[in-house]
């Protein structure tokens, strides 16, 4: 669960504590905990992302780089941190949560599926000789 000063976790005891976001780097929400390691996929698109928001790239302190997808609603995005859909899909990690003071860097690479405004339609200027009924 999400806090204010950190993100509550159970221990291997059953108990729970929170960690404070600066001692996170990530937190993966997996679909297996058996798989292969979060940090063994792939962290970079291979082509522009087929999924809707912002396409990101998040620098980290230690210099690691994450490439990821965003929500285009800001109204999502937490003051703790972002939760990101990493590159591949398929993987075992299906969320990623990043706390802010993990990061040096969050640049947007692109929109994705954004909608672009119609152009208002114009009457036409041309007159009719011969209306058709």
């Amino acid at each position: 669960m999400f806090a204010a000063d950190g993100i509550e976790v159970l221990s291997p005891a059953g108990q729970a504590v929170i960690v404070p976001h600066a001692q996170i780097k990530a937190l993966s929400f997996v679909r297996d905990w058996d798989s292969k390691s979060v940090l063994e996929e792939r962290r970079h698109f291979l082509a522009r992302p087929k999924m809707n928001g912002l396409w990101v790239q998040f620098v980290f302190r230690d210099g690691d780089r994450l490439e990821g997808v965003i929500p285009l609603n800001l109204q999502t995005i937490d003051t703790a941190g972002y939760l990101v859909t990493p590159p591949e899909t398929a993987g075992n990690a299906q969320r990623v949560f990043i706390p802010r003071q993990a990061l040096l860097e969050a640049n947007v690479l692109g929109v994705m599926g954004a909608r672009k405004a119609k152009a208002p339609k114009r009457e036409s200027q041309q007159i009719t000789l011969f209306p058709i009924d």
